[in-house]
């Protein structure tokens, strides 16, 4: 079987290399974590084949593979989950042993504890053979938005007996929604380490493929290289259009934030701005802006200064980067 994960960077086109992997002699299961890109593979799949849906192609998100494909054929009827919350359990005194530490009191899974459940009191062995049965390729896009206790799911159906391509850009994981106390706890601290969790499931590691955006300039890529230390390579012809700078003027800045073309990223708490303000990670999977003002918070600032961005906390580093990597012009700096 040929298994392969592909680390991209950001704007690479990893998701149109998903779509133009699919073929039709075979059975894919396509899976992704966020509804906004379960919508974008909708868009493009269809588009590819000229506006009807493959026959040969299943797409889910992960939590409705989880929740249809692997819980309902086996326990609906003795479980009867009505369905998944994403919030965490707060009876503590649930046991693993439990429904109650896996079902709220209205019978919702919490969701990151359901991959959990089903290693529980499922055959991991059914699963995988439930995936051979119906499909030759198992294709997960945006993989790095896998985490906790779901990662080490997918590390166990990673040995079916099918073909796998995973796709995912490191840096971009900028949240934990399947965070379970300390599950993998510190998947994301260690990239060299993160690759060896899928190397250990005979996985290939390509590196390399998708390593040049078409979305962002050389100069945006050498900063990001330069000073969060994330390789990343331009496939744009440089242009004297674009740049990226910390603006000091109070005229600069005036004419920029008055500007409804540009958008503003703000680490957090992006509402108290006002319209056309955003938080620099809640804007991952978005292809849609010219230049970016990218707002830096007080606890940057210092650190911005020194050049010493990559000290920064794993998460608020990547939020950074993804708010950087918006931009198909220019990225404009102003201190909060």
């Amino acid at each position: 079987m040929d298994k392969k994960v592909i680390f991209a960077v950001a704007g690479s086109g990893k998701t149109t290399f998903v779509v133009e992997s699919i073929r039709p002699e075979y059975k894919y299961l396509v899976l992704t974590y966020t509804d906004a890109n379960y919508d974008n593979l909708t868009n493009k799949i269809t588009a590819k084949h000229n506006g009807k849906w493959p026959s040969n192609v299943t797409l889910m998100t992960w939590f409705r593979f989880l929740f249809r494909f692997c819980y309902k054929p086996f326990l609906a009827d003795a479980v009867q989950s009505k369905g998944l919350i994403f919030e965490s359990n707060s009876n503590l005194k649930a046991t693993k042993d439990s429904l109650s530490f896996y079902l709220s009191s209205n019978r919702y899974f919490y969701s990151n504890r359901l991959s959990l459940f089903i290693e529980k009191f499922i055959l991991i062995e059914e699963i995988k053979e439930r995936i051979e049965e119906f499909f030759d390729y198992l294709i997960i896009d945006e993989v790095q938005d896998i985490a906790g206790r779901d990662f080490s799911f997918l590390e166990k159906i990673m040995t079916s007996n099918v073909n796998m391509l995973f796709v995912g850009d490191f840096y971009q994981h900028t949240y934990d929604t399947s965070r379970d106390g300390n599950v993998n706890q510190s998947l994301f601290t260690d990239f060299v380490k993160y690759e060896k969790r899928f190397e250990n499931k005979g996985f290939i590691i390509d590196d390399s493929t998708l390593i040049n955006s078409w979305r962002c300039s050389e100069e945006i890529c050498s900063f990001v290289r330069n000073n969060l230390g994330i390789k990343i390579f331009s496939n744009k012809v440089q242009t004297d259009c674009s740049t990226i700078k910390l603006i000091t003027n109070e005229d600069e800045q005036r004419q920029i934030y008055t500007d409804d073309k540009i958008i503003k990223l703000h680490y957090k708490e992006s509402y108290k701005w006002g319209n056309g303000h955003r938080n620099w990670g809640d804007v991952k999977g978005e292809d849609c802006f010219g230049d970016v003002c990218v707002f830096i918070n007080k606890t940057t600032q210092s650190l911005f200064k020194k050049g010493k961005l990559m000290d920064m906390a794993e998460i608020s580093r990547n939020k950074l980067y993804v708010a950087i990597t918006r931009a198909h012009n220019s990225v404009f700096f102003v201190f909060e």
